[in-house]
């Protein structure tokens, strides 16, 4: 955002304000060739995954890969499902440690807290074009994989992990709700990045802390001696969507990473508000 445009924004009529700030927040992260990039290299990780399957020959075997070569459907969730250890919060990491630290580097971030809704309204829309960006990220893989994998591979009934065959549209819809439960799963950490991006005025530092933070948390999730802590890590339950593809599914564990994002999501924007609350109008 230039300028020019925060000033347009900031001086916007009262009422209509809120969805101006929305608008432009979505104008910010999706008008910039960074983000598109970031997209574009996350659609090709399921045509990679896929060409290589087909290329192997690999018929069977347990888990999302062991099926994608049987029923394509799959590849749009196993894409999504490799991609949430590194691809997925490194486009989160990077979209959300410069949402504050981006506009303050550029000068605009002075303006549109002086804008009449103020800074509360301000830190909600962007926390709420972060959640856009999740689940257009998440969607993007998703996409991708379903193209893909009705490209390749024969698309039929769909046999969930717990043996059980239903109709091919229970599975695409037990596939979109794994999505929505992925692009879920991201937004502790875009919590993360959106507080760390309140502290500073450099995006780079920013992105880099909010990734730091990921791996540190994974390294405690990977450490048994402190496994009492592990139920309020970031990472614990990500991966409980598979269970959403079991007959009958498996709520609990899905509720519990819920929760748990919802947790980190709640706690690391009440930091973020009471940072920018207190910020000096400078900064």
């Amino acid at each position: 955002m230039s300028r020019s445009d925060a000033e347009t924004v900031a001086i916007g009529a009262p009422r209509s304000y809120p969805l101006a700030m929305f608008r432009s927040e979505l104008h910010l992260i999706f008008g910039r060739a960074r983000t598109w990039a970031l997209l574009a290299g996350l659609a090709v990780v399921p045509i990679v995954i896929g060409v290589a399957i087909k290329l192997s020959g690999h018929e069977g075997g347990e888990g999302f890969l062991g099926q994608v070569a049987g029923n394509g459907m799959f590849l749009a969730v196993a894409a999504c499902g490799l991609s949430m250890p590194f691809f997925l919060p490194t486009a989160v990491t990077v979209i959300s440690g410069e949402s504050l630290a981006g506009e303050a580097s550029l000068g605009t971030l002075r303006v549109l807290i002086t804008a009449p809704a103020g800074r509360s309204r301000l830190l909600a829309a962007k926390l709420v074009a972060l959640v856009v960006f999740c689940l257009t990220a998440t969607m993007t893989l998703w996409l991708s994989g379903l193209i893909t994998g009705i490209a390749l591979f024969p698309v039929g009934d769909v046999t969930l992990l717990s043996g059980t065959t239903v109709p091919l549209a229970n599975g695409l819809l037990r596939a979109l709700g794994v999505a929505g439960l992925i692009a879920a799963s991201m937004l502790g950490l875009a919590g993360i990045g959106l507080f760390v991006s309140s502290l500073t005025s450099t995006p780079l530092a920013a992105m880099a802390a909010t990734f730091t933070s990921y791996v540190v948390i994974g390294i405690l999730d990977a450490i048994p001696q402190i496994d009492v802590i592990h139920p309020w890590l970031l990472m614990e339950r990500s991966f409980s969507f598979a269970d959403l593809l079991r007959d009958p599914p498996y709520w609990d564990d899905i509720v519990r990473n819920l929760w748990v994002q919802a947790a980190y999501l709640v706690v690391f924007y009440a930091g973020a508000w009471a940072r920018l609350t207190s910020r000096d109008i400078g900064g």
